[in-house]
């Protein structure tokens, strides 16, 4: 049953920081909730229509929509192809009241936080359903995000029957000397997904390794440990999947160690670095990268 209006809700975005992929098939992972993610806002629509208003970081709206209430039909929308992916969401919450729904972004569109998540796990929240069923319903995955969005903390998170969710308590002592770099390319989750498919079939052998790295994320002692998982992580999935690693791709002459987060190819990367703040950002900045955020700025 839906709560009552007016309805406010802020979900967080995430950062999946080990098994990405194979998270789908059973593997443990490592999961960061940010304290950056997207806020709603529903109340009663003044008109006859289901209004739908997304705002950017910058609070300009960048997109809206006006649906027929009895059978979720798009009236008018500015872009056809998010309006269809919110109708589908809609009908997936059962009989709807004439609402006007507010969204607000706290990061860029093109960062690729979960955008998409943090929708679903609002408006799961509000129409009284399960998040996970909502997800199956509508865009598919592991729903480690979904996870993150009611998070207060990072979280291991096993896909199973039911999701299985751990809290836990990982802010290593080095943690200063992590670092978030923004690749530049938003990066579609569900085709990343495909490819998988298309490579890999549930191998137990291959999960069980990445539930193996995740625990020795957990248990590093000091920096150059967590380097020498990450590149063993890295080497992994590249394998696995056939894919170029972003340290090659991009930072083949960094001191330090690279990992995709999530879908590869662009996103974010963690980068570690035993070198100052400023030696670090430089680095970056020379190759390209202008988005460097310290790790403790953006996790909670």
């Amino acid at each position: 049953m839906a709560k009552p209006l007016p309805f406010s809700f802020r979900a967080r975005g995430k950062f999946l920081l080990t098994s990405e992929y194979f998270v789908l098939d059973g593997a443990q992972a490592i999961a960061l909730p940010l304290n950056r993610g997207q806020s709603f806002h529903i109340q009663k629509s003044l008109t006859k229509h289901i209004e739908w208003f997304s705002f950017d970081l910058n609070g300009q709206c960048w997109f809206n929509a006006q649906f027929n209430p009895v059978d979720l039909s798009i009236i008018q929308s500015t872009d056809n192809k998010t309006a269809i992916a919110l109708q589908k969401i809609l009908q997936s919450l059962g009989k709807l009241p004439l609402v006007r729904i507010e969204s607000k972004l706290d990061f860029p569109r093109d960062w690729g936080l979960g955008s998409s998540s943090t929708l679903i796990y609002a408006m799961a929240k509000w129409a009284g359903i399960d998040p996970y069923e909502l997800l199956e319903k509508t865009f598919g995955g592991s729903g480690y995000d979904l996870a993150c969005a009611g998070a207060n903390g990072p979280i291991l998170y096993t896909r199973k029957k039911k999701p299985e969710v751990i809290p836990l308590h990982f802010q290593p002592h080095f943690a200063g000397q992590l670092y978030f770099v923004y690749l530049g390319h938003k990066q579609n989750s569900r085709e990343g997904i495909q490819r998988y498919r298309k490579h890999q079939k549930g191998d137990q052998d291959l999960i069980e390794k990445f539930s193996k790295l995740s625990a020795q994320f957990l248990d590093a002692s000091d920096l150059n440990t967590l380097e020498k998982h990450i590149l063993t992580h890295e080497q992994l999935v590249a394998k696995a999947l056939q894919l170029d690693r972003a340290q090659d791709l991009h930072f083949s002459d960094y001191w330090g160690q690279t990992k995709s987060l999530g879908a590869w190819g662009g996103d974010f990367v963690l980068a570690t670095s035993n070198r100052s703040l400023e030696a670090t950002f430089q680095y970056f900045h020379q190759k390209g990268f202008d988005t460097v955020i310290p790790y403790l700025e953006l996790t909670i």
